[in-house]
């Protein structure tokens, strides 16, 4: 069992940057692969980027690539998401999420293939 806690959302201005981070409990945190979704409002869950448990692997959708960065800490049980340069259209709630994988490949289909989500944390990007 994984539990995972979003945190740093916030308002911020187009163009300027946010840190999400997401903490996961339990001992196995650095056997399972890693992502972080989003839900606009009136959009269905979408992937974002996802990375694999050692870190070494990483991937991102078309729409955040060249300006987002996923990332872990193994020791601090904890993935981030660094979002630069953002855009009205990123204001959504980002969920990270968390699967058990035998091997160190990222996981970077839909929401059905992640086991463990958080609650969320909103983003709101203004113009």
């Amino acid at each position: 069992q994984v539990q995972l806690v979003e945190s740093g959302g916030g308002l911020v201005q187009a163009g300027g940057s946010l840190r999400l981070s997401c903490a996961a409990s339990g001992r196995t945190f650095s056997s399972y692969a890693m992502g972080w979704f989003r839900r606009a409002p009136g959009k269905e869950r979408e992937f974002v980027a996802a990375i694999s448990w050692s870190g070494g692997h990483t991937y991102y959708s078309d729409s955040v690539k060249g300006r987002f960065t996923i990332s872990r800490d193994n020791a601090k049980n904890t993935v981030y998401l660094q979002m630069n340069s953002l855009k009205p259209e990123d204001t959504a709630v980002y969920y990270c999420a968390a699967v058990h994988n035998r091997y160190d490949a990222i996981v970077a289909g839909g929401v059905n293939e992640y086991d463990y989500w958080g609650q969320g944390t909103q983003v709101t990007v203004s113009s």
